[in-house]
């Protein structure tokens, strides 16, 4: 997999996780296990160099 099939892969999947959290409970634990993920892949698309301003919703 190359660089442009991983960053799109991980914009997919923070897009996909986007839309669960906003679907989720904040005090769940559910959305708290989804809230790390959704850390790891802010930090992974950042690294990439990946703007993420049009693309986080949560914005957490």
């Amino acid at each position: 997999m190359n660089k442009d099939e991983l960053i799109q892969k991980n914009v997919e999947e923070f897009s996909r996780l986007q839309n669960y959290m906003t679907l989720a409970d904040k005090d769940t634990a559910v959305y708290k296990a989804m809230k790390t993920r959704y850390i790891e892949l802010k930090v992974i698309l950042t690294a990439f160099g990946v703007n993420l301003t049009q693309l986080d919703i949560i914005n957490e």
